[in-house]
């Protein structure tokens, strides 16, 4: 008895040692965080767990508030964390028998040995039992790339719902801010009626020509179809947050004006910490180890598979006296051989997917560190760009001061005053798209260092 479990015991260790090795991840992948960040943004503060609270707006926060709870696309990564859980409980049932119990039965008519017919009902249920021995770790493996599985997608959800958080606060204030724009067009608006009636007034009693009296009404024109333009981009812009929100496309409440919002401090983050906040760089890490538990998994199909197998019954029929009782207990090993390559190709193509998520990896990294630094160099560059602008439209509002007077008194024609009304709106729209963009890029700061997505 010892002998013939010896040499299947040996056989198993020479197959073992002829199945070939797994492959190390690729070279390059891991990335070194730098020591510090490119710019220096100065005063800073720890991310708060609910730091879109920070712009002090209430409607911002609920719209926050609903879309992290009602977004479509928050929804579909929490249906796919539960697929993984679901994935993960099926996996751990291949380490367990497998148990099962039926019942044949039938009847049959056949001729007895002294040939005569004969007609019998039988029935034999029947308990049976199987167990495949995981000695290779092929199961193992099954559960440790599902574990990964359920790891990452828990992490693609607080990507997602990261995602959602900044869009719909970076939707809020582009939305604010097209209210503000619409607010200066319609003063510009105002004093370019203003402008046309006084043109009309000396152009009736003769004291201009009716070509400064077409040029108030241009330029009077040229503002006022600006305006239905904006209108519909603020219903798209609120039809876009309303989406977000998963609700059907509708107005949005505004919580107040875009002059009242808040810029918190920049949030406070070190290079090295970057890799453990964001979760789309942690969905990217146990995409590699799902990969590589898979590759093991493959690797196993060139080992031996050993079944464990029991059954046991009861033999009823109306020939017999009694039952009987019927068993049997067995094993089998099966090793692969032959199979025109299709382990050797199964490993490579395994092999090949776990190095397409290290390098994914890698992707996610440096992708991670190019946000953050953009946002802060736009971060670093707006309060010089702000203030550049604010002197320029004290000079340009003073020039226009200076271009009406002048106009009025007779000294110069309309056109100067026309040409500073245009450099004033210009500048006076650009402040407030600094303004903006200076909101938007904290909320893209936030979402880059990984802010608090759960």
């Amino acid at each position: 008895m010892r002998k013939p479990l010896t040499i299947a015991l040996s056989s198993l260790l020479m197959l073992s040692a002829c199945a070939p090795a797994l492959q190390e991840v690729p070279a390059g992948v891991a990335v070194a965080p730098p020591i510090e960040w490119r710019t220096d943004l100065g005063v800073t503060a720890p991310v708060d767990a609910h730091w879109w609270d920070a712009f002090g707006d209430p409607q911002l926060t609920a719209l926050v508030e609903k879309a992290r709870a009602n977004n479509p696309d928050v929804r579909i990564a929490a249906a796919r964390v539960e697929e993984a859980r679901a994935t993960e409980q099926a996996s751990r049932g291949y380490l367990m028998p497998s148990l099962g119990v039926g019942a044949e039965g039938g009847i049959r008519r056949e001729v007895s040995p002294f040939g005569t017919a004969r007609e019998a009902v039988v029935a034999q249920p029947a308990f049976r039992a199987s167990y495949e021995l995981d000695l290779f770790g092929k199961n193992a493996s099954r559960i440790d790339a599902a574990e990964a599985g359920v790891a990452a997608s828990m992490a693609a959800e607080d990507a997602a719902r990261l995602a959602v958080t900044a869009a719909t606060a970076s939707g809020y204030i582009t939305l604010l801010s097209l209210d503000a724009r619409l607010g200066v067009l319609e003063d510009t608006l105002d004093a370019r009626a203003k402008a046309l009636k006084f043109a009309r007034d000396r152009a009736e009693v003769g004291y201009t020509s009716q070509l400064e009296l077409r040029q108030a009404q241009a330029e009077y024109q040229a503002t006022a179809q600006l305006v239905p333009q904006l209108k519909a981009q603020i219903a798209r812009q609120e039809n876009a947050l309303s989406v977000l929100t998963g609700e059907l496309p509708g107005g949005i409440e505004r919580g107040g004006r875009f002059e009242d919002l808040r810029a918190p401090a920049a949030p406070a983050t070190l290079p090295s910490e970057l890799l453990r906040r964001r979760p789309d760089v942690a969905a990217a890490e146990f995409r590699i180890a799902a990969a590589d538990a898979k590759m093991r998994m493959t690797r196993a199909d060139f080992m031996p598979s050993i079944d464990l197998g029991a059954s046991a019954g009861v033999a009823l029929s109306d020939l017999l006296a009694d039952p009987i009782g019927v068993w049997s207990l067995g094993a089998s090993i099966l090793a692969p051989i032959f199979q025109g390559g299709k382990l050797d190709a199964q490993l490579a193509s395994a092999t090949a997917q776990r190095d397409q998520a290290a390098w994914a990896y890698r992707s996610t990294v440096l992708g991670a560190f190019r946000e953050v630094e953009d946002r802060m160099a736009v971060l670093a560059r707006l309060d010089e760009q702000e203030a550049a602008l604010q002197a320029q439209r004290d000079a340009v509002a003073d020039a226009l001061r200076h271009a009406r007077n002048r106009y009025r008194a007779g000294y110069t024609p309309y056109i100067e005053q026309v040409d500073a009304q245009r450099a004033l709106l210009g500048v006076e729209l650009s402040l407030v798209q600094n303004r903006a963009d200076e909101l938007t890029a904290l909320v893209g700061l936030y979402q880059a260092v990984g802010g608090a997505p759960r």
